[in-house]
């Protein structure tokens, strides 16, 4: 194959090394992991995308502006194709050999943490679960969602990670949703239909005259108790991020009574949200 360099060889497909993005080739196509040098920006997951491979392990390259040479995950995330990125500190640029056997992984995408990617493994171990995966259709579709249940109490009540409050459920009237949108405006007729019985979105980093959040006080006069996390510390778009990593930022009355606090995690706020009393909603005035 000239320019790639195969590492190892299992049932499901191959670790194959090379120094660039453009040495990945159709004969990668849903069976090889690709561990290539490059760093991994919107542009070299183009090359990568074309040929669709079972995975993609590239550079961070110091991340730079706007996380430009990094950006390329969340592409090859639309497409459902497992992908991370090792430290530029661990490898030798251009050397996609030294980077499948000293890299260490940096970030990686959604698809590529379900598979149980992590920050710090060694990149051959990341290839290795990558190579484990089922490929994926290959699509962007707009009803794929992730949910996760992250805690569930005594009485079958839930904390559910949805990644859209356009996600929830029926059954989510009992539970706390943990999403990942803005809490303005728009959000109050989602947050309405679903009624669940708290909620934690993000604060979309506020924005103009705090918009971002106008939607807590919104629905705290139909009885909805909800909170929002941090925009700076929790990825939006990603539930679990907000789940994991969310500090909470602001919250309206009715979650302030559960026990809710600025700064304090949203896990924590989620419990207290859980086990909170249900508060009838308010009818307002004909």
């Amino acid at each position: 194959m000239g320019a790639q360099t195969l590492i190892e060889s299992q049932a499901q497909g191959r670790i194959m090394a090379m120094d660039s993005a453009y040495d990945v080739a159709a004969q990668n196509r849903d069976q090889d992991v690709v561990v290539n040098a490059s760093y991994c920006g919107v542009l070299p997951a183009r090359f990568v995308a074309t040929h669709r491979p079972r995975g993609a392990i590239g550079v961070d390259c110091g991340i730079g502006p706007e996380g430009a040479a990094i950006a390329g995950l969340w592409y090859l995330e639309a497409l459902d194709i497992p992908a991370a990125v090792a430290d530029v500190m661990t490898v030798h640029l251009g050397d996609g050999v030294h980077l499948a056997t000293h890299g260490r992984i940096s970030f990686f995408n959604q698809p590529a943490q379900d598979c149980g990617v992590a920050a710090g493994m060694p990149v051959l171990d990341a290839a290795r679960r990558m190579l484990q995966r089922i490929p994926g259709a290959p699509m962007a579709a707009a009803d794929i969602t992730r949910r996760t249940v992250v805690h569930e109490d005594v009485d079958g009540r839930q904390v559910v990670c949805v990644d859209s409050i356009a996600f929830g459920l029926p059954q989510d009237q009992r539970n706390v949703l943990v999403t990942a949108g803005h809490t303005g405006r728009s959000a109050v007729p989602y947050l309405l239909k679903v009624s669940p019985h708290g909620f934690i979105c993000s604060d979309g980093g506020r924005g103009l005259d705090s918009a971002g959040t106008a939607g807590l006080e919104m629905v705290n006069a139909h009885g909805l108790a909800g909170a929002t996390v941090d925009a700076r510390r929790a990825r939006m778009g990603n539930a679990m991020s907000s789940y994991q990593d969310g500090i909470i930022s602001d919250l309206n009355e009715l979650a302030h009574a559960a026990g809710v606090r600025t700064g304090m995690t949203a896990a924590q706020a989620a419990l207290l949200l859980l086990r909170r009393s249900a508060t009838p909603p308010v009818t307002e005035p004909a």
